[in-house]
């Protein structure tokens, strides 16, 4: 294998990294933090149909781990105990992972998998308003949410 373990992990663990951090850069109630968890496994979940490699063979590690959407399996619930600094973690990770894959990745598989981890935090931030009544009104994507896929996006060069 081209990554060590460790490596490996840091490409693995980032996509559900991405997921939480994208859902925790906007407090929401319990139900619009459930559509987000929801919809970022769904969105790893199918990184799995990617003519990647390297994408398919993280997103199939990742769904083996946290279970498969299309199955009925629930994103397991994280939370940050602190959120700014979760969010700054994620993005440091992401840094790592550009850093890593300009090393040892071909330019379309680094490409791709990045663009993937902004998917990932596009499909999040979209699944639930923020900020309305019993989910009613609010914005779809709140200035927050916009800061966090915006950055996600200038750190992995996408």
């Amino acid at each position: 294998m081209r990554f060590s373990d460790q490596e490996w992990g840091l490409l693995v663990g980032l996509p559900s990294a991405v997921a939480v951090a994208a859902s925790a850069v906007e407090a929401d109630g319990m139900r619009a933090t459930l559509a987000e968890g929801e919809a970022g496994l769904l969105a790893i979940a199918v990184g799995r149909e990617s003519g990647i490699p390297l994408v398919a063979d993280v997103a199939n590690e990742v769904v083996a781990l946290m279970g498969d959407p299309e199955e009925g399996a629930a994103p397991p619930m994280f939370e940050f105990t602190d959120r700014e600094a979760g969010v700054a973690d994620v993005l440091d990770r992401a840094k790592q992972a550009v850093d890593l894959l300009a090393a040892k990745a071909e330019e379309s598989e680094s490409a791709a998998y990045c663009h993937w981890l902004v998917t990932i935090a596009e499909e999040v931030v979209s699944a639930a308003s923020s900020g309305g009544v019993l989910g009613v009104g609010g914005d779809q994507v709140t200035e927050s949410e916009r800061w966090f896929v915006e950055r996600l996006a200038r750190v992995l060069q996408d």
